[in-house]
């Protein structure tokens, strides 16, 4: 039961598990001292004029068709990039769904809106194909908080466990790693290899680890990562909002703190809180994630209040205000000029992308085992 005596709701698993099945298996943060992050600013823009921002978009979308080229943005982008994506015939999703659309399109040039890793991705599963993205800069907190010596070490120190790693990391830590996973599958994923009683290294969430370990009960080293969007959202300042909204469901997205979590009534993956919305009967909504993502509920939900989980509360610095400066990055006027001038191109040397592929493949392959 969360604070509330309500019992929270699993979307990225089964609906009847809870959070209370699982107090087997200690938690373990790895003693590893990470590299200092330097978080960019949000960037301060200037609206484009109505007419000007149609007049780039036809611009993007004829370049799109005469360069065979499709653009696939995250749910986190801004809401310009979204609709355009799925105006031009491509696709607004999750990283997981990102990586399946990407495999699957005949388009001979993949535009990536979103960070860094997710434009590594489509080029580890494309090798053969153009990828580029708005701004090579826009990476992430969980990525540059990993970086691949750190992390070879600590997997060398633990060579009896397998290495599963969250998509939110460099070409290099996937190609070391056994299974790569996203929210949305981690839980089935590792359920499956605790019934084969293997012990679990996992990196670099830490948060999003010790919900799949609280809920399994598996053995788990836990890499100390985490997000600067998810990491900001208090329990503190979320139970006055609560109190404030007492009929509104809270969606939690499970990179956030423990504390987060457990006053949810929805845990799950962007895809999944973005079926709460589409799905539940509450009229209002507490959602603590990336506020990128109210653009496709209220897309699929417009009679819906979405109210963003507070970042105050003891400890707040608010480096995100739940919106990740690194996707703030993608702009309409970005991806303009790298369609015109090929700049923005993701390199992926042939053989890491070939090592990297296996784990990736390997998560590709049992998604579509649980979808039969």
């Amino acid at each position: 039961m969360n604070s509330a005596g309500r019992r929270p709701v699993f979307l990225s698993q089964s609906r009847q598990q809870s959070m209370a099945m699982s107090t087997e298996g200690q938690e373990n943060l790895a003693n590893v001292r990470l590299p200092r992050i330097t978080v960019p600013p949000h960037p301060i823009r200037l609206e484009l004029a109505p007419r000007e921002k149609e007049a780039l978009k036809e611009r993007i979308s004829s370049m799109l068709r005469e360069q065979n080229a499709v653009l696939v943005a995250h749910y986190y982008t801004d809401a310009d990039l979204q609709d355009l994506a799925e105006a031009t015939g491509g696709c607004v999703a999750d990283s997981l769904e990102m990586a399946r659309f990407a495999a699957a399109h005949p388009a001979q040039t993949l535009v990536v809106a979103g960070v860094r890793f997710m434009g590594e991705t489509s080029k580890i599963l494309n090798n053969e194909k153009r990828v580029l993205m708005p701004d090579l800069g826009a990476t992430c907190s969980l990525d540059e908080g990993c970086p691949i010596d750190l992390f070879t070490e600590f997997c060398d120190r633990h060579p009896d466990h397998t290495v599963v790693v969250y998509a939110n990391t460099s070409a290099e830590v996937k190609a070391r790693s056994h299974w790569v996973v996203t929210s949305g599958i981690a839980l089935p994923v590792v359920r499956h290899l605790a019934e084969r009683g293997e012990k679990i290294l996992w990196g670099p969430d830490q948060h999003l680890g010790r919900y799949v370990q609280r809920l399994t009960g598996v053995e788990m080293i836990l890499w100390p990562g985490s997000c600067v969007v998810h990491e900001e959202f208090k329990a503190e300042g979320l139970v006055k909002l609560r109190a404030l909204h007492p009929e509104a469901a809270i969606l939690v997205h499970p990179e956030s703190p423990a504390e987060v979590v457990a006053l949810a009534d929805v845990v799950g993956s962007t895809t999944a809180l973005i079926e709460a919305v589409r799905t539940l009967p509450n009229r209002e909504f507490i959602v603590a994630t990336d506020a990128g993502i109210f653009n496709k509920m209220h897309q699929l939900a417009p009679d819906k209040i979405l109210l963003g989980a507070p970042t105050a509360g003891e400890g707040a610095t608010c480096e995100s205000c739940a919106r990740c400066p690194w996707m703030e990055m993608n702009t309409l006027e970005k991806l303009a000029r790298v369609l015109e001038t090929g700049e923005g191109e993701i390199h992926v040397a042939p053989d890491l992308a070939a090592r990297a592929r296996i784990p990736i493949q390997r998560m590709l392959d049992f998604a579509r085992t649980l979808r039969r």
